[in-house]
């Protein structure tokens, strides 16, 4: 079963695995099939498409599942923000969201005005908990401080063996301040990303060892972050098992250290970080054909 780890300041427990729904095509099924193995957290956004299935899902169950959904960064003024909620609850078919998160900063708009308005749904009982998504330290920093009466409970980024930007400063500031890391993407863009960057098939070796399956190994490491909770995606009820099985045990030293060691990892730049947030979001499944034809080392830049 899948172990539970406490989510920031609120005093309750979430699953340390859940079920990512970007580019999500399985259905009701396979998310029905996470929650009988304990993923019962399960996170959607307005921009993904996939509300509607993920109320499916939830239907007859909704009172044991934690809801995380996203309010998109052109809707963060106070009207747009209110009515973006409203938005998910329909199409969630639900009368609360757990967890209400901003998908992204928007410097365009005051983060008093945003924050504000995520406070007013709280007040109101239309969601619990306030997450973010993709701030930095400073931005997090700042969106902390335009609080009132309410508190960030997490902050859901990339995270995984072979991109660990995080490690450097947002990381540290999360732990230190009691705020959960939700990590995306933990399994890279594709798993073929990490063979890239594993020439030795060291992934493989430890697989072989523990008994456990490449993917459980993978979040199994980001696991071992105390305040790090991942959300892969599962699209067959297959997968889904596997993926739900990266818990319930924990790597050993040895393991976590040769992985550390031979996995070839980055971390990026505030420079690439800001261009990349640049890209118009979709831009990038438009050119995953394309590098998936380049060269294993070029691929592993890209990831």
């Amino acid at each position: 079963m899948v172990l539970r780890k406490q989510l920031g300041p609120s005093g309750i427990e979430i699953p340390e695995i859940g079920l990512g729904t970007w580019h999500y095509s399985g259905g009701p099924e396979p998310l029905r099939c996470g929650f009988e193995a304990g993923a019962w957290f399960i996170d959607t956004a307005e921009s993904y498409g996939s509300e509607t299935v993920v109320a499916e899902a939830i239907a007859g169950v909704r009172d044991r599942v934690f809801l995380a959904t996203k309010v998109s960064r052109q809707n963060l003024r106070r009207s747009s923000l209110l009515e973006a909620a409203d938005r998910s609850l329909r199409q969630l078919r639900t009368n609360h969201i757990d967890l209400y998160q901003i998908h992204q900063p928007n410097d365009d708009i005051p983060i008093e005005e945003t924050m504000g308005a995520m406070e007013e749904l709280v007040d109101a009982g239309k969601i619990r908990f306030i997450g973010v998504s993709n701030f930095s330290v400073r931005q997090l920093q700042q969106a902390q401080a335009a609080l009132q009466r309410h508190s960030i409970v997490s902050n859901q980024v990339r995270y995984n063996l072979i991109d660990r930007t995080i490690e450097a400063d947002l990381l540290p500031y999360c732990a230190a301040n009691k705020i959960t890391v939700i990590a995306y993407s933990p399994l890279g863009r594709e798993l073929q990303r990490l063979r890239d960057a594993d020439p030795s098939g060291v992934l493989q070796q430890v697989a072989a060892k523990t008994g456990r399956s490449v993917p459980q190994i993978a979040l199994n490491w980001c696991l071992r972050q105390r305040e790090v909770v991942v959300i892969p995606k599962g699209s067959s009820i297959t997968h889904v098992r596997d993926l739900c099985g990266g818990s319930g045990w924990r790597l050993e030293p040895p393991e976590l250290r040769l992985l550390d060691e031979r996995i070839r990892f980055r971390r990026r730049s505030r420079w690439e970080l800001a261009l990349r947030r640049a890209v118009p979001r979709g831009f990038g499944k438009v050119l995953q054909p394309i590098v998936r034809r380049l060269p294993s080392g070029i691929r592993r830049r890209l990831q």
